[in-house]
């Protein structure tokens, strides 16, 4: 997931036409600091149960709750971390408040993934750590690395599972293009069936080819660290993490029925990856890369979909770990439109969706979280315009042209 800073040029992916449409200015973006004191904080998001409350995963083997000093959730002894490994992700299922139980995914102590369901106990801000049921069960290879680890549920209710290609450098076990594997994919699974483990969707796109997994929604994925749902279209973004010189944002739209190749171990981003040329048939293309000169590995977030904060509606929020700078991503009519909105000196390993829709962010070195808010530009700047981003320092603001 970490690689070295170089020094600057971003690429911008069209899908259609040249010509920008007309959009609203971009907005300035403000950090607000929430809390601090979390220990390599790598997960955020919310129960969707009308609590209100935040989750933050910390990577050793806890979740807790903002704002509340005991773990909602402590299964360190059971977790391999750290560096890509340990507590990567929590998910709660539609209807959590009737139903009392969510599912984690994390790397064992014998360095496979593991995706399993726990139960709260009658203090719903407790879980029961020794109430586990494993669902699935993935071997890993004996890397360090590329393990993925994100769980959501779609608006479909099903659960979506992020597994990279499993490690070293340029798949060595061709892993992401290898469809009777299921790493370096992207899964859809039933866990709400009622089935012991898990069913598969009936409309997974390769039920019925015996060539494939049934499991696997999209293939052709190095390290798809973190993605995300549209919670007002439905649309899914992917993060996918590059090699050693592009970082790519991957979109799929809520009307797909899934199957998409995104290309990796032939591409990395939209070129060819340690050849001169490749054969591209049958890929989805990024809608947007960035260079090495701009970062080294990167961490998607969400669109924006909280009235309170008009300015930031319908941006998707991006980041890379190493740099901390923070982007935005919007379609204008036809055309994708990004802007680099804040450089700041975290270390961003997620964002994260409250239930209202404001957005977090976590800084994993720090251990510190930020709320993600739009502001107007310090009137002894002189009128800072659109064409200007933030760089965040100490709890202050400078502006500079944006490239």
């Amino acid at each position: 997931m970490r690689r070295f800073l170089q020094p600057c040029v971003f690429v911008l992916l069209l899908i259609a036409g040249a010509a920008a449409a007309t959009a609203q200015p971009w907005p300035y973006l403000r950090p607000v600091r929430v809390a601090s004191g979390f220990d390599l904080p790598d997960y955020v998001t919310n129960a969707g149960d009308g609590s209100g409350r935040v989750f933050i995963v910390e990577q050793r083997g806890r979740i807790r709750i903002l704002n509340q000093a005991t773990a909602f959730l402590d299964i360190t002894a059971r977790v391999l971390c750290c560096g890509e490994r340990g507590l990567l992700s929590v998910a709660f299922p539609p209807n959590y408040a009737a139903k009392g139980y969510f599912y984690v995914d994390y790397i064992d102590s014998s360095g496979n993934t593991v995706v399993s369901r726990f139960f709260v106990t009658a203090n719903p801000n407790v879980a029961n750590s020794s109430s586990e049921q494993i669902l699935l069960q993935v071997t890993q290879p004996a890397f360090p690395n590329h393990k993925g680890g994100q769980l959501a549920f779609g608006p479909d209710g099903y659960l979506y599972v992020a597994l990279g290609d499993g490690g070293s450098a340029g798949d060595p076990g061709n892993r992401a293009q290898n469809p009777m594997e299921l790493l370096g994919k992207i899964l859809r699974i039933d866990v709400e069936s009622g089935a012991a483990t898990y069913a598969v969707p009936p409309s997974n796109p390769y039920v019925g080819n015996v060539n494939y997994r049934p499991e696997i929604w999209a293939l052709g994925l190095r390290n798809p660290w973190r993605f995300s749902f549209d919670r007002a279209t439905g649309d899914f973004w992917i993060a996918d993490v590059g090699q050693g010189s592009w970082e790519e944002i991957d979109f799929q739209p809520a009307a797909s029925p899934g199957g998409e190749n995104y290309g990796w171990r032939v591409m990395e981003g939209a070129h060819c990856y340690n050849a001169a040329t490749c054969n591209m048939t049958g890929f989805t293309f990024p809608i947007a890369e960035y260079d090495h000169s701009l970062g080294c590995s990167v961490t998607g977030g969400f669109v924006h979909r909280n009235p309170a904060e008009a300015a930031l509606d319908g941006v998707y929020f991006y980041a890379d770990y190493c740099s901390g700078r923070v982007w935005g991503l919007r379609r204008v009519a036809a055309t994708w439109q990004v802007r680099m909105l804040l450089d700041s000196p975290f270390s961003v390993t997620t964002f994260g969706e409250d239930e209202a829709g404001q957005i977090y962010v976590a800084d994993y070195n720090a251990g510190v979280l930020y709320r993600l808010r739009s502001g107007a530009a310090p009137a002894d700047f002189g009128g800072a315009g659109s064409s200007d981003a933030v760089l965040y320092r100490n709890g202050a603001w400078f502006f500079f042209p944006s490239p």
